[in-house]
């Protein structure tokens, strides 16, 4: 962190003080001692009083100067401080502390502007911590209420097989759709929490891609969608369950977001020492707004598909990217499709 310019004559200030103050005493001294001498007629007695009380007179000023100087450069600042951190110890995120004064405090401005620093952070925290909680309230009462209507609607004595099938089918969606949010906030939570990776590995990607393609054909088929797959034999030293959620979300989004008849490309290869994984659609595309926010929690910037999904599935695959320090990118046009690149 760079100090703030004008600060650094004064940082020295109170050493300049103290020695200003002992020049003074004997600059005073000599023409007192002089004007003593001469009117006591050189009476050593007399001299040494007068003497004595000039000097505790001049140290006591010094005393005096030290002390206001003490108050403004150590105590002003360390009461701010304790100040500012019992706010924020209760809970208080909008304190701030004035570092915009002419005084050095000796360091203390540092340390202030980094409690303005952790209390702005903090704030942000808050902020995002209390917007999480609403949206998972939020997302946990869609399929609740659903699953309470249709449970009431399956008890009516009278109802037909149709209508039932009908409603079981209604509930098994929104139990999915509850069981995936969960998984996710876990999933989402663990990674934030973890610190360290464990389990590094040797994965190949593109039987990873492969296997998971598999997995994924029947909705494929399902949906007409045509699939070109470029997959080179790359290897890397990563945590394969991680990237398995990374190449899920990617494969199953691209899916979702494909109209029927529509095509998508997933690709793997090496370029530089790094892996290069791309899955691209043409589907609905995005907007460049919708673009830089795609990876924020439960956003979902095409609202036609809301049922079939809760927008955390892109912000977990961007902290897992994270954690494995990797990158990941996007580049999309309204109704031409998107391409998602991923860097490991």
């Amino acid at each position: 962190m760079k100090r703030r310019s004008g600060k650094n004559i004064s940082a020295v200030w109170g050493y300049v003080v103290f020695f200003v103050v002992i020049a003074l005493i004997i600059t005073l001294s000599i023409p007192i001692y002089d004007y003593a001498r001469q009117k006591s007629g050189g009476d050593k007695v007399v001299m040494s009083v007068v003497m004595l009380l000039v000097i505790l007179f001049l140290a006591g000023l010094g005393v005096l100067v030290d002390v206001i100087r003490r108050k403004l450069v150590f105590e002003k600042p360390l009461d701010q401080i304790r100040q500012a951190t019992e706010s924020i110890a209760k809970g208080d995120f909008s304190v701030r502390l004035n570092t915009d004064s002419r005084l050095d405090f000796g360091g203390y401005d540092e340390i202030m502007q980094n409690i303005n620093i952790m209390a702005q952070e903090l704030s942000k925290s808050e902020i995002l911590k209390s917007d999480f909680i609403a949206n998972v309230s939020h997302e946990l009462k869609t399929p609740l209420a659903v699953i309470q209507s249709y449970c009431q609607l399956l008890q009516e004595k009278n109802l037909e097989e149709g209508e039932r099938i009908k409603y079981a089918q209604a509930l098994i969606q929104a139990s999915r759709k509850l069981t995936a949010l969960i998984t996710n906030i876990l999933k989402l939570n663990k990674l934030e929490n973890q610190q360290i990776l464990t389990d590094f590995e040797d994965v190949k990607i593109n039987s990873q891609l492969e296997e998971l393609i598999v997995n994924y054909i029947d909705a494929i088929e399902e949906k007409g969608i045509e699939i070109e797959v470029d997959l080179q034999d790359v290897t890397v030293n990563s945590v394969a369950g991680y990237l398995e959620i990374v190449w899920s979300n990617l494969l199953s989004n691209a899916i979702k977001f494909t109209d029927s008849g529509g095509k998508i490309k997933v690709s793997a290869k090496q370029i530089d020492g790094k892996v290069e994984v791309s899955v691209s659609d043409s589907g609905v595309g995005m907007t460049p707004e919708t673009g830089k926010r795609i990876f924020e929690k439960f956003y979902q910037g095409d609202t036609s598909h809301t049922q079939e999904g809760n927008g955390l599935g892109l912000a977990l695959v961007k902290k897992v990217i994270d954690k494995l320090g990797g990158s990941i990118s996007v580049s999309s046009e309204l109704g031409k499709g998107s391409t998602f690149t991923v860097t490991i």
